[in-house]
């Protein structure tokens, strides 16, 4: 893992927070190797390591299957959980104090989760997320609970225009007196993904407010996705 904790601490943190800040997204280009994508999918079929899997077409979410973990959590998974919250808690905490919301996330990822776990929020939100043809995923955001944290991570597992085509990632942002802005992304095979989990600050001629945004997936046309999305915060027991 220390390759990996090294090219997390070497990414232009600077930089992320200013994508952040004015779009509600980023991306750390080529966090993972081919071959630990391709490690994390061979996984998929795993019961040991699911605590639930979840038919989207059954709760019309959309189409295809999701499959939340289990703790203890994979290495991998752990380690990018771990290490990518620290970078993005002051970012966080910036949001919060211009929203002028009453609340500042911890330095430490776990004592996140211990404020999770007192609230009654203790199962894994990590979960991995595969689509075949005619799969979306309609548009939402991953409160689970009371305590959250406002932003997610989504690792894409397989390659676009060569083991899938579509499968777009679809961001909406609410424009006040206005039509909702779209957001498609198109990250590549071995990407992270850092978004807002449901809204982000934006500075007008008042000062900063508050709009929300929203994600989902396009319908993938051909082949077979497959993404990894990881959630700081703990879902409701």
């Amino acid at each position: 893992m220390e390759n990996l904790i090294q090219k997390i601490d070497n990414v232009d943190w600077k930089n992320i927070a200013q994508s952040m800040n004015q779009n509600g997204h980023a991306i750390l280009s080529k966090l993972l190797s081919g071959e630990q994508c391709e490690s994390l999918k061979a996984e998929y079929d795993n019961p040991n390591l699911y605590r639930k899997t979840v038919v989207m077409a059954r709760y019309r979410f959309g189409l295809g299957e999701y499959k939340y973990f289990n703790y203890p959590l994979p290495e991998i998974i752990q380690t990018i959980r771990t290490k990518v919250y620290t970078h993005l808690a002051p970012i966080a905490n910036t949001w919060f104090n211009v929203l002028n919301i009453d609340k500042q996330f911890p330095a430490e990822h776990e004592a996140l989760l211990e404020q999770c776990h007192e609230n009654n929020q203790t199962q894994a939100t990590v979960l991995i997320l595969k689509y075949g043809k005619g799969g979306f995923n309609t548009l939402h955001q991953d409160l689970y609970g009371d305590v959250y944290f406002p932003m997610q991570i989504v690792l894409f597992l397989n390659e676009p225009d060569k083991d899938f085509i579509g499968g777009e990632f679809v961001m909406t942002q609410q424009i006040p007196r206005a039509q909702s802005k779209v957001i498609v992304l198109k990250p590549k095979k071995g990407d992270a993904l850092i978004f807002t989990t449901n809204f982000k600050p934006e500075n007008g001629s008042k000062g900063y407010y508050r709009v929300n945004m929203k994600h989902g997936v396009s319908e993938v046309t051909q082949g077979e996705r497959h993404t990894l999305g990881i959630i700081f915060h703990d879902a409701l027991s």
